[in-house]
């Protein structure tokens, strides 16, 4: 199939509905597994649940060296509050423009992939397998990704990972760790008129996120993705006015860095807040960071460098991805995050890709899959 196949599979990926939640992804999981089994693959599913399917794709090689591994995942963000100048499942081009929901976070990184590993799958010798894990349920916490680690015997051990995030397909080493904690405060009930009586949940929270705006993480900044950072999301409770409130909850955004545990992290947080706070996460995922001097690592800046013409400094992503789980779970492998969508273009309305970076996306990948397979 030419590279151009790979904006059409965008379209047709774009127009299958899989907002999560629910997700919905399994009509996507279809599309890219019967395409990938008629090349070859042996393609297996695997449900989170019910119209929620992960696929891992497998072309055998000849095990000279451990596999390579490109993974990206099939759900959306919702269309949210604002309006959408473009219908979100049309997939409408206009000139380089490929507009709708997922066109670039990240349909457009896993159509690239399945068209570059159509391609590989013709290769007469290959030194390697070739995994493709596409997984359901990223966007709310790499759900899908960590259902297939707690899996036997389904993700193999590996010897390298491509994530095909929305990066406009720059090479970046790695992520922050995302830990999302919710913090509940518990209080006592009275008439407003007589606060005395009461004990004040919104006060307790507030008080707590008081001291937290000046608390600071003791973590050494790291070389390439900087330092951690903490932003208070959103603070709820009450019930009406003339009722002191029994409850109240804050909701803490905290990006980390390598070397932080996020247990230590949400035990931290829970001592700052104090009144009694209980604090819970809603998202833990873990920072992913690749020695820029890896062999593999290396090898693929060289070739964006020499398709290119410019010389890259190792930069993380400001988002997490599927690597934060897949990378342990496959054996501590080096990871980089390369995709055609727009980082910028992630959760907007009137999302969009561009064409080019697609079939752009589609030779870097097989030039990078192929290199392995050579090796």
């Amino acid at each position: 199939m030419a590279a151009s196949s790979a904006i059409e599979l965008t379209r047709d990926l774009v127009r299958l509905r899989s907002v999560n939640p629910p997700g919905e992804e399994s009509a996507c999981a279809r599309r890219v597994g019967g395409l990938l089994e008629a090349a070859g693959f042996r393609v297996a599913t695997h449900d989170l649940a019910e119209g929620r399917s992960n696929i891992v794709a497998v072309l055998p090689g000849a095990w000279n060296k451990a596999p390579l591994c490109l993974t990206g995942h099939l759900d959306t963000v919702p269309f949210g509050a604002a309006p959408w100048q473009r219908d979100p499942l049309a997939a409408e081009r206009d000139g380089d423009k490929l507009y709708g929901r997922g066109s670039s976070d990240m349909k457009s990184g896993v159509a690239a992939m399945v068209i570059a590993a159509l391609a590989i799958a013709q290769l007469p010798r290959r030194a390697a397998d070739l995994v493709l894990v596409f997984t359901a349920g990223e966007e709310t916490g790499c759900d899908g990704a960590r259902y297939l680690a707690g899996l036997p015997n389904v993700l193999p051990k590996a010897g390298a990972l491509l994530v095909g995030e929305p990066t406009g397909n720059v090479p970046l080493i790695g992520h922050k760790g995302a830990l999302w904690l919710k913090a509940a405060f518990k209080g006592v009930t009275a008439h407003g008129s007589m606060p005395e009586l009461g004990e004040n949940a919104v006060l307790k929270a507030a008080r707590g996120v008081v001291r937290l705006s000046g608390h600071s993480f003791h973590a050494d900044r790291h070389h390439h993705l900087g330092g951690p950072s903490l932003n208070v999301g959103s603070l709820h409770g009450g019930l009406n006015v003339n009722s002191v409130p029994d409850a109240a909850a804050v909701e803490i955004d905290i990006r980390t860095v390598p070397g932080q545990s996020n247990e230590a992290i949400r035990k931290e947080v829970m001592a700052v807040l104090g009144e009694g706070a209980e604090v819970s996460p809603t998202v833990d995922v873990a920072a992913v960071a690749s020695n820029p001097q890896n062999e593999w690592v290396s090898s693929v800046f060289d070739l964006y460098e020499r398709q290119s013409g410019q010389r890259l400094d190792p930069k993380g992503a400001p988002f997490f991805t599927d690597a934060s789980v897949l990378v342990p779970a496959m054996g501590n492998i080096p990871a980089l995050i390369l995709g055609p969508g727009e980082t910028t273009m992630a959760h907007k309305p009137d999302e969009y890709c561009f064409a080019s970076k697609i079939e752009a996306a589609v030779d870097l990948y097989a030039e990078i899959v192929r290199a392995w397979m050579e090796g």
